[in-house]
Parts: structure tokens; sequence; C-alpha cells
């Protein structure tokens, strides 16, 4: 499959992972569906943010970028919690000196800053071919029944959990009839709730279909 148009890459940014700062060695292509409010692009990425982007595409480049800061969270709440628990000074000047706690004493507060940074990053605004891509003010912030979640993503893991729902099935019907039919979406998950894959893919395409018209 051909690669969707590569963003414009600043020269300080050449080797960096457009979501997380981290070295990059993949690419990540972001095609676009109905809803989707910018073109087709590829985006510079890790190995890691590229296998969670590829399962957390969503309505946009910035929700799927979002929903991968989530995971990363998710994924190194450990090493994060390290800078809520301690300082650097505090952990310098520990006692720890034994083979497992001394090795957390020299590269504890190493893994806490290596997850901070990655989930604060803030990537680049894009573009393509010289041409900024207007996010219209976009806000990763997402409001549905009267509740604020912090994203997108973060209201389908909800609504996922509390109804048994396929989350990633949700994903896919959200990413086509666009996050302002969160509640639609939310119903066809329902319905489908027992479907066989197969019969997924067929609502799936139908919705498709539905929206190019």
């Amino acid at each position: 499959m051909d690669l969707a148009p590569l963003i414009d890459i600043p020269f300080e940014h050449r080797h960096s992972c457009w979501f997380c700062g981290e070295p990059s060695n993949q690419q990540w292509s972001y095609l676009k569906e109905t809803y989707t409010p910018h073109p087709s692009l590829t985006v510079p990425c890790c190995s890691e943010c590229l296998r969670l982007a590829k399962q957390h595409k969503l309505t946009s480049i910035w929700d799927c970028k979002m929903a991968v800061k989530d995971e990363l969270m998710r994924i190194y709440e450990k090493h994060l919690a390290i800078g809520v628990n301690w300082t650097k000074q505090e952990l310098e000047e520990s006692e720890f000196e034994d083979k497992v706690f001394g090795g957390f004493r020299k590269s504890g507060w190493m893994m806490y800053e290596i997850a901070r940074d990655r989930v604060n990053y803030s990537g680049w605004p894009l573009s393509l071919n010289g041409v900024v891509i207007d996010d219209y003010g976009y806000e990763a912030s997402f409001s549905f029944d009267g509740v604020s979640y912090r994203s997108v993503s973060q209201a389908i893991g909800f609504y996922a959990k509390q109804f048994t729902l396929d989350k990633r099935f949700l994903e896919d019907v959200i990413a086509i009839v666009g996050k302002e039919r969160f509640g639609f979406a939310v119903r066809i998950a329902q319905i489908n709730i027992a479907a066989v894959p197969e019969l997924k893919k067929q609502v799936l395409q139908d919705l498709r279909e539905e929206h190019a018209e």
C-alpha cells in the first residue's frame, strides 16, 4: 500500500517521532475518512507509537495523537509515578545499595524523565509541501452527554467498558461517522455487540458507502 504524503519535517526534528519525540525509525500513514478534517498524510514515528497509532486511529491525526499519549501514560504509569513519589535529589541521596534497589537509584530518575518527556511532547505544526494544515482551533478534550473527557479515546474507553462493547469496532465507527455522532456510534456498537467479525466489517463498509453519498 502506498504511503500518504509525508508531512514537512523541520531540520531539527528530522529524526524525531511526531507523537513522542523519541528517535523515529518508522512512518504512519493516516488515511482520510469522510469526517477527517485534514488530508491523508504520513508522519514519522517510533515503533511503539506506530503500534499504538494503528490501534487508535479515531477521527483525526490529533485525536489519534491524544490516544497514543493516553496509552503511553498507561504503559509507563510506574515510571511516571517515580516523579510523584521522589525528587531527583532524594533518589541520589537514598541509601539503596543492593542489586535491585541500587539500579533503581541510578536509573529511576532517567526512566521518569524519558516517560515524562514522551507524554508531554507536543510535536510540530502540520504542513504539506509548505502549506500549513489548519487545525481550526482543534481541542483534544471531548464532551458528551454532559460529561467532559480528556479525549475522544478516553470517552470511547469509558463507554466500551460500561456497556461491554467492542472498543476497536466503536473506534472504527466513529472514524467514519465523526465524533459529533458519538451517541449514534455507541448505538451501532450496542446493536452489533454479539456480531461476528465478518458482519462488523460489512457494517463498517455500509457506513462508508452511506457517508460517501
